[in-house]
Formats: C-alpha cells, sequence, structure tokens
C-alpha cells in the first residue's frame, strides 16, 4: 500500500516539538524525513527533558526525542563550518520540502537563509516557525511555548476559581503550532503539484496559539468581560474532568460533548440505573447534577488502569539506545494510506553515512576527510 507521501523529502532543521513534530506526521505518512542536528549543540530533547534510560542522561537515552522524531533518518552537521553547509545546501537540492524551527535570522547567519535554501531549489516549500514569526518587533524575543502559552493568555483559564492561575504542562503553543505547520506544508505540496511553484511559510507559534483562544478574545471585545479559571468545568460539554484511576496519583480526561456522546459513554460506564435517569439525557439536566456525575464516574475510573488502547494509536517500536518505545500514531486515520508509526527516532548521527554517501554520493575518503575535521559533529 502506497504512502500518501510516498517520493516527497524534508529536510528539516529545527529542535524540540515546533519544527520536528511537524516532520514526524509527515514522515509518518510515508515522507523521507532527513532531521539535521548537532552533537556540539544537543536537542532538548535528547539532553533535558526525561524520561531517559535508566534515569541516566544521554542523548541516545531520551525516550523524548526517540518519540517527538519516530520515522526518520538522523544526520548531524556542525553548521558552524562552511563544509557543513555546503553539504546542508546539497541536501536541501534533493528536497521538496525545509522546516526550520529557530529563532529569526539563526539559519540565515549560518548561511542557511531563505535566499540561499532557494537558490539550491528554486521550487522549494519552506516552513519557518519560530517564536513570534520572521519579521516585527517581537521577532528576536527567545523563549520557549511555556512562555509563549502565559504570553498568550491561556494561563488567565487554568486554574481554580479564585486561586493563582497555574502554567499547562510543557509547550503546549508548540502543539497548536505543529498543526497549523502540517497542513500549511500540505496546502503549499498540492499548489506546487498545480503550479510547480514552491514558497516560503512564516508561522508565528504565537498567533497559531491565539486562535484556540478565539472565544474567550471575542467575548472581551464583545462584553468586556475577562474569562477566568473555572477548574475542569467547560461550558460545551459536561461532564468534563479529571478522574483518578487504579494505582497512585494516576488520573484520566474525559469529556461528553453531546446527548449522543453521552448515550454512548454511558454504555461504557455499564448502563448502570443511574445512568439512565431521563434528566441525564440531556445536556442542561447533566450540568445540574455534574458534582454527582462526577462522584459516579469517579468511582467507575478507580477500578480501572489508566492506559487505554483504542484505534490502534499506541504502538511499540525498537530503538537502539532505548531497547523498545511506545509511539503514537496521528489522531486521524487514513483509510487507504494509513499512518505507518513503525520506526522510534534516530539515534544520533544514526544516518550519516547512508545520508552523505548513499544520497549525496561522497566517496569514502572524502567522509572520512570530513569527519575527521569535524564536520559531522
Amino acid at each position: 500500500m502506497t504512502a500518501a507521501l510516498e517520493g516527497t523529502r524534508v529536510v528539516e532543521l529545527g529542535w524540540a516539538a515546533a519544527g520536528p513534530l511537524v516532520g514526524t506526521y509527515l514522515a509518518q505518512h510515508g515522507a523521507d524525513v532527513i532531521h539535521v542536528e548537532s552533537s556540539t549543540a544537543l536537542d532538548p530533547f535528547r539532553s533535558t527533558y526525561p524520561p531517559f534510560r535508566d534515569n541516566v542522561v544521554g542523548p541516545d537515552r531520551a525516550g523524548m526525542f526517540a518519540f517527538y522524531n519516530a520515522g526518520k533518518r538522523g544526520v548531524t552537521l556542525d553548521l558552524k563550518q562552511p563544509r557543513a553547509v555546503e553539504l546542508a545546501l546539497r541536501l536541501v537540492k534533493t528536497a521538496d520540502v525545509v522546516i526550520e524551527s529557530f529563532p529569526a535570522g539563526t539559519l540565515a547567519r549560518r548561511g542557511l537563509g531563505q535566499d540561499a535554501l532557494r537558490r539550491a531549489r528554486a521550487d522549494l516549500v519552506i516552513l519557518s516557525s519560530c517564536n513570534q514569526g520572521q519579521t516585527g518587533p517581537h521577532a528576536q524575543h527567545p523563549g520557549y511555548g511555556s512562555q509563549l502559552t502565559a504570553l498568550a493568555g491561556f494561563n488567565e483559564l487554568l486554574g481554580e476559581p479564585g486561586r493563582t492561575p497555574v502554567i499547562l504542562y510543557g509547550p503546549y503553543i508548540d502543539y497548536i503550532a505543529v498543526g497549523y505547520g502540517v497542513i500549511a506544508i500540505l496546502a503549499a505540496l498540492e499548489r506546487h503539484r498545480r503550479t510547480g511553484e514552491g514558497c516560503v511559510i512564516d508561522l508565528s507559534q504565537y498567533e497559531a496559539g491565539l486562535q484556540f483562544l478565539a472565544p474567550a478574545l471575542l467575548e472581551h471585545a464583545a462584553n468586556g468581560t475577562v474569562p477566568t479559571r473555572d477548574a475542569d468545568h467547560d461550558r460545551v460539554a459536561v461532564p468534563h474532568g479529571v478522574y483518578p484511576t487504579r494505582g497512585d496519583d494516576r488520573w484520566v480526561a474525559l469529556s461528553v460533548w453531546s446527548d449522543d456522546e453521552w448515550s454512548r459513554f454511558r454504555v461504557a460506564l455499564g448502563d448502570d440505573d443511574w445512568s439512565r435517569d431521563a434528566e441525564l439525557a440531556t445536556t442542561a439536566g447533566r450540568r445540574e447534577r455534574e458534582a454527582e456525575l462526577d462522584d459516579h464516574i469517579a468511582a467507575w475510573t478507580r477500578t480501572r488502569t489508566r492506559e487505554l488502547a483504542h484505534r490502534g494509536v499506541w504502538r511499540r517500536a525498537a530503538h537502539a539506545g532505548l531497547g523498545e518505545v511506545g509511539l503514537m500514531a496521528p489522531p486521524f486515520g487514513l483509510s487507504e494510506t494509513p499512518a505507518r508509526p513503525d520506526r522510534a527516532g534516530p539515534t544520533l548521527g544514526e544516518h550519516n553515512e547512508a545520508v552523505f554517501k548513499g544520497l549525496l554520493g561522497l566517496s569514502a575518503d572524502e567522509y572520512a576527510s570530513l569527519a575527521a575535521d569535524g564536520v559531522f559533529a
């Protein structure tokens, strides 16, 4: 079965989640994604974020990197060296898409700005994803998705009423930007198929995140009110909460968004007498008795483990440094070209020889000489 993006090559220059997870979705659907990194400035997912195998920090013991870079080939280049930049541009020449997620201007200072990339291949699709875009007064502001999440206003909505806000775990806005990045690249590839033209996509992660706050922003604009924290309650979904499961401090998040969902959820709960109460068949009725509902649901979840197996989302794959890791398929399934989350992220420089000798045609002597000079560091 042919994958949806079979024959598409992506060169990826980025780290953490905002850029690389875009490439992961493309790789899972058949694209040949080549992740370019350096051992001289390790990806924080290799060096900082747990879990690490046996709690020992190491670039090839990092579960986060293996998870977020599934399906890719991995190479190393020290882009502070001119010959490494030359190799990167040769690699770009073979590609359809380049993804980069460094602060604005970082790659340009290395000789890999958009003009240089387009000279290497004129019809290239380029996605630049960074905190606040490539231009404007805030383009040079450094930071992570966690800071952007607070800046956008998400934290004001998180926590208990009357208490201080809480921060979302992880760089939440990164994941929002990833979705927009994937869609933008697919649209650009379709445009390229019709016109033969490439394009440059300037994705501001901050602006992408604001799209998910549209109801709160509109409410403030229209009514002058400031939406704020309301614990786990939601204005649409009911029940909507985080419930305890079997074990110590283990939880599962559950939401019911419509009356039809409630009827199906009721069956999953066991269709007990209490759940068949006619008042609970409507959103309004469930909201009136939300506290009671939460108690019933918590009693059910406490008897079960939090691990769920549904739609084949979770897969297992071998990894040279970790033994075996869990991988996540996309939340959408394509009937004729399903995703293939079957390979964990690469070890550091795992595919150097295959890419630089096999794809770019370096001789054994050339490769050895460049390696000795630290070009592949």
